[in-house]
């Protein structure tokens, strides 16, 4: 059975998320360092854990796998859950491919480098309404294939 797991602490998409997952029946996991507000419903689990470096992540690598869809800006934690046969997305609808980890990892990794010597300043482009189209247009793609994966 499908379960979509929503890295939600900086999630511009928790509500879209929600409305989708709602609509293909699939259990919800809101997964967080703090209580945050959420729709009311029976498919929606709020999962607050401790505060601290990649506690939410580790939450959600240790449990999805095939047939399960993960949203995440999180390089690194796509990367674990997609070496787990989950379907990862990005809030900005990009999907995380296995083929492409190894070179996401690699820009992540060169551009936080950059950062911290002070070569970069801004942290990418801000977040716009083709992201939220893309996004909407690109979950609804993976819930039907991660669907088709936990049945098959």
């Amino acid at each position: 059975m499908t379960i979509l797991y929503v890295d939600a602490d900086a999630c511009p998409v928790k509500d879209e998320a929600i409305k989708v997952g709602e609509r293909h029946r699939v259990e919800i996991k809101i997964v967080s360092n703090s209580w945050m507000r959420l729709p009311e419903s029976d498919l929606v689990e709020r999962v607050v854990v401790p505060e601290g470096p990649d506690v939410a992540d580790d939450w959600i690598a240790e449990r999805a796998t095939t047939g399960d869809v993960v949203i995440t800006a999180d390089v690194p934690l796509a990367s674990r859950c997609v070496n787990t046969g989950a379907l990862v997305i990005s809030p900005n609808g990009k999907p995380f491919r296995e083929d492409a980890m190894g070179m996401r990892l690699a820009m992540r990794n060169l551009n936080t480098h950059l950062r911290e010597v002070g070569e970069i300043r801004e942290s990418g482009p801000g977040f716009t309404k083709a992201d939220r189209s893309r996004f909407l247009n690109q979950l609804e793609t993976l819930m039907r294939a991660a669907k088709r994966q936990s049945q098959g």
